[in-house]
């Protein structure tokens, strides 16, 4: 049986973080996604989830210094776990997607856009 571990997300870039090593970049950023549906009383219901994401500079990404606050984008990548001690020494597990593949996307993809 073969293995699968791929994810790929459409959503509006939160926080970035931009690094230099050597001739290589790496970029860490937050990404929101919404999905939209009615509620019980009709009212539209917009849930937002976030995403931590690493990517690498590559052939398939965009100069990945572009990016920027609000700029939707598409991911295309892998989960990956994460284990640590927080400060109160209490072992967490986080969950980042490790991107292969990033596009930045023309159009808004803003909650209001999906209802």
């Amino acid at each position: 049986m073969e293995q699968l571990n791929k994810v790929e997300l459409r959503g509006n870039i939160g926080s970035v973080r931009c690094s230099e090593y050597g001739d290589r970049v790496v970029v860490n950023f937050t990404m929101a996604t919404t999905a939209a549906r009615s509620g019980k009383d009709g009212k539209p219901l917009v849930e937002t989830t976030w995403h931590v994401v690493n990517a690498w500079q590559n052939r398939s990404m965009p100069d990945l210094k572009l990016l920027a606050k609000g700029m939707p984008v598409s991911v295309t990548g892998r989960i990956r776990s994460n284990r640590f001690t927080g400060a109160d020494g209490v072992e967490r597990t986080s969950q980042e997607i490790q991107a292969y593949s990033l596009r930045i996307e023309e159009e808004s993809m803003r909650a209001e856009n999906l209802l």
